[in-house]
C-alpha cells in the first residue's frame, strides 16, 4: 500500500463519505488503462493524481497530470485533469477507464491520431487515487477538509467546485488539450495566468479575409515564459493571440523574449508545424507591464508568413484563439487582453 493510499483509506475509515480506489499508471503504457470500477450513470467520482512523466531520458521535459492523465466512463467523452484533480459524474455509466496522453486524440472517444512509439521513451508514473462518492461530492469535500485541513489536494479540488476559474461566454479551451483554469474574464480583461502548463481558449468569430481586413487588440504583458528564443522545442513558451482561417491554418501573434520584431516560423511542434505560424510582434522586456494598441493586417501578414506553402489564401477567418505556453521551461506567463476585434473597412466583429 502506498502512502498517499494509507492516508486516504485512514480518512475515509474515519469520514466513510466516498469508496476509494487507487491505481499506477506507469508512463510508458499507451494510453488507456480498464479500472473495472463500473460506475452508475449520475455517479460521481473525485480524481486525485501526483506524479510525473518524462518524455525522454535525460531531456529534462517532462508535466504531471495536468498535461499526461484523461479518463473516460464507458463509451463516454474523454475527459482530463485541469490541474491535478476533477470531479466528473457518469452520464451513461461504465467502467472508469484512465490514460496517460502523449501525442494527439482523435477524437473525443479517447483514440490517438499519433502512432505511440513516443511511449516507449518515456520514464515515471502517476498514482491516481479516485473517491466514489456516496452522496455529493461537494459535501463530501467539506466534510474531509474538515477532518484533514492540512490536505491540500482535497482543499484545492474542493476551491475548484466552489469557485470554478471559467471562460468568457461563447469561449471554449481547444477540446484536445483539455479544460484548464488558465484564462478568466475581470474587469474588462480577459486575463492569463499559466505557470508550467499549457492551454488555448477559441471562440467563433467570422469576417472575410481581403486587404482591409486587420485584427485589433490590446494587451498588458506582464510577465514572459521564456528567457530565450521561442523558435525550438525545448524553449517554446509564449503567450498570444491567433485567427484561425477557413482553410483550417492559424497565425499567432506574440510577444517574443528574443526574436526581432516581425520574424515569422512555423510551430517547432511536430503535431503543429503543418497547421501554425507564429509571427514576432514585440519582443524583449521593454514595455512589459504596460498597455499596447495593436493593429495587423491578416491578408498581408498571410500572405508574408504563410502564403508561400499554401496557394491561394482563404477566403474568411473563423475564429480568434489566445494561446498561452509555458509546460517546456515549466516557468509562468501573466497577461491582460482587451478590446479585441475582427475590422473590415466599417465592419467589426467584437470579439472580447
Amino acid at each position: 500500500m502506498s502512502e498517499i493510499e494509507a492516508r486516504y483509506a485512514d480518512l475515509l475509515e474515519r469520514v466513510p463519505v466516498a469508496e476509494l480506489s487507487c491505481f499506477r499508471l506507469p508512463a510508458d503504457v499507451p494510453p488507456w488503462t480498464d479500472t473495472a470500477l463500473a460506475l452508475r450513470p449520475g455517479e460521481a467520482v473525485t480524481l486525485l493524481a501526483w506524479g510525473e512523466v518524462e518524455w525522454a531520458p535525460g531531456s529534462g521535459l517532462r508535466a504531471g497530470p495536468g498535461q499526461h492523465l484523461w479518463a473516460r466512463v464507458g463509451k463516454g467523452e474523454i475527459f482530463n485533469l485541469p490541474r491535478a484533480s476533477v470531479t466528473h459524474r457518469a452520464e451513461d455509466g461504465g467502467t472508469l477507464q484512465l490514460a496517460i496522453y502523449q501525442g494527439e486524440w482523435a477524437d473525443r472517444q479517447g483514440g490517438l491520431v499519433t502512432g505511440t512509439e513516443a511511449y516507449a521513451l518515456q520514464q515515471g508514473e502517476i498514482e491516481v487515487a479516485v473517491l466514489r462518492w456516496r452522496g455529493d461530492p461537494l459535501e463530501g469535500l467539506d466534510a474531509l477538509c474538515a477532518a484533514a485541513p492540512d490536505d491540500a489536494a482535497l482543499a484545492d479540488e474542493r476551491r475548484r467546485l466552489r469557485s470554478p476559474v471559467t471562460p468568457p461566454a461563447g469561449w471554449e479551451y481547444l477540446w484536445f488539450l483539455g479544460e484548464r483554469e488558465i484564462f478568466w474574464p475581470e474587469d474588462g480583461r480577459l486575463r492569463v495566468s499559466c505557470d508550467a502548463e499549457v492551454g488555448i481558449l477559441q471562440t467563433r468569430a467570422e469576417i472575410a479575409l481581403d486587404e482591409r481586413t486587420r485584427l485589433d487588440w490590446r494587451w498588458c504583458v506582464q510577465e514572459l515564459p521564456s528567457a530565450v528564443a521561442e523558435d525550438s522545442v525545448p524553449t517554446h513558451d509564449y503567450v498570444s493571440i491567433a485567427v484561425e482561417f477557413e482553410n483550417g491554418l492559424d497565425l499567432t501573434y506574440y510577444w517574443s523574449a528574443a526574436l526581432e520584431p516581425e520574424t515569422c516560423f512555423g510551430c517547432p511542434l511536430p503535431t503543429w508545424a503543418a497547421r501554425e505560424t507564429h509571427l514576432v510582434v514585440r519582443s524583449g522586456q521593454a514595455g512589459l507591464g504596460e498597455w499596447h494598441a495593436e493593429s495587423r493586417g491578416l491578408l498581408e501578414d498571410y500572405r508574408r508568413a504563410i502564403g508561400g506553402t499554401t496557394g491561394k489564401p482563404p477566403e474568411r477567418v473563423v475564429g480568434v484563439w489566445l494561446i498561452a505556453v509555458s509546460l517546456f521551461q515549466r516557468g509562468r506567463a501573466r497577461a491582460d487582453f482587451s478590446d479585441i476585434a475582427l475590422v473590415r473597412g466599417g465592419e467589426r466583429v467584437e470579439v472580447f
